[in-house]
């Protein structure tokens, strides 16, 4: 499958390389691709695993470096969340190999890293992202340094060292974690495993939708994501869009976006047309949606937008009480995905929708 890089902003194009991960004029890349295959019945002779849709993935038609670097991630199960309330249901997004979504666009990305040559990546996070870069680089044979927050938690920062990677902790915010990284990758030359800045990285967040297409008996009607940079809902809507361009479904699910009152950039936006200013934000145990500035903001809320979505916000309690509840229910997650079901609790949908909620990240990662 042939692909280019596209500048979101000015639509500049440039050939997919080694060193490319922003445009000249700052602008962030999407990718301008071949239609990839989408069938159905072809999926069924697949592995149970992500891997199954690679036909609809940027790679070349003999590759098979995925296959070397794979864990088995992705086709997660999909169960109702209580017999209370028979059309809620949870896709257990933990049950990865290192216990986060992020294992989603991390597989492809440092596979896509292998096919280009890459011997040394750079990446930055609040903890998820690097431990899944981390563990697939290392799988993929490439050197990796991972930029953290101090305040990163500690399971988080010990995880991803066990995989190999050298962690730069920086002292600062979410934003000048993320410019440390692209000054080191600018000046090392060197290819920079962004979850946010690089487009690869959606192409396996959006396996979550065609899982869900696959699994469900019926598409939900609402999906309740957690927002930070927006890599699980940008993927998720991307995968919904390209299964409505092939005709396999006609009406996008609503995308229900969630933040923490103590940093939603992205809801202040969306609730005043995005005329809002910035605001300051606060900590948030949510780490892994307390992005002050998302990059790719506008995509997010034109993702939201698109579908009749919405934003809510939740307060720092709701979270603490939203993960006991969960544990209550069997399910112990991390706080940023406490701050989804939180979300999910406030939601004022139709009582007959069918909604499915993330559990983005294991219980054990965000405990200190």
């Amino acid at each position: 499958m042939k692909e280019q890089y596209i500048c979101h902003s000015c639509e500049t194009k440039y050939n997919v390389t080694e060193m490319i991960w922003k445009c000249k004029c700052g602008g962030l890349l999407d990718l301008e691709k071949e239609k990839g295959e989408i069938n159905p019945e072809e999926w069924k002779k697949g592995q149970s695993t992500m891997w199954r849709y690679v036909s609809s993935m940027p790679f070349s038609e003999d590759c098979s470096i995925w296959k070397t670097i794979t864990m088995g991630e992705g086709y997660t199960p999909l169960i109702r969340l209580d017999e209370n309330v028979p059309h809620t249901f949870v896709k257990v997004d933990y049950m990865m190999p290192t216990l986060s979504f992020k294992d989603r666009g991390a597989a492809v990305l440092m596979a896509k890293a292998k096919e280009l040559g890459v011997t040394k990546v750079i990446a930055d996070s609040s903890g998820n992202a690097g431990t899944s870069i981390a563990a697939y680089a290392r799988r993929a044979g490439i050197h990796c340094d991972v930029f953290l927050s101090e305040s990163t938690s500690p399971k988080k920062i010990a995880q991803i060292k066990a995989h190999g990677a050298n962690v730069r902790a920086i002292q600062g915010t979410r934003e000048e974690v993320a410019s440390a990284a692209q000054e080191a990758v600018e000046l090392e030359k060197v290819f920079y495993g962004s979850h946010v800045y690089n487009p690869f990285f959606y192409e396996g967040t959006k396996t979550y939708a065609y899982e869900l297409f696959e699994q469900s008996e019926k598409l939900p009607d609402a999906l309740i994501i957690p927002v930070g940079n927006g890599t699980l809902l940008l993927g998720t809507y991307y995968g919904l869009k390209e299964l409505q361009e092939c005709k396999l479904i006609h009406k996008l699910p609503k995308l229900i976006a969630v933040q923490a009152e103590n940093c939603s950039p992205l809801a202040d936006s969306f609730s005043d047309n995005e005329k809002q200013e910035r605001k300051d934000t606060k900590e948030t145990v949510a780490e892994g949606i307390a992005i002050a500035a998302p990059a790719r903001a506008s995509q997010i809320l034109e993702a939201v937008r698109a579908t009749d979505g919405q934003f809510i916000t939740v307060a720092e309690e709701e979270i603490q009480k939203a993960r006991v509840e969960l544990a209550h229910k069997g399910f112990y997650v991390e706080p940023t995905t406490a701050a989804n079901y939180a979300g999910y609790s406030k939601y004022e949908g139709a009582k007959s929708e069918r909604i499915v909620i993330p559990l983005c990240g294991a219980g054990i990662k965000g405990d200190k």
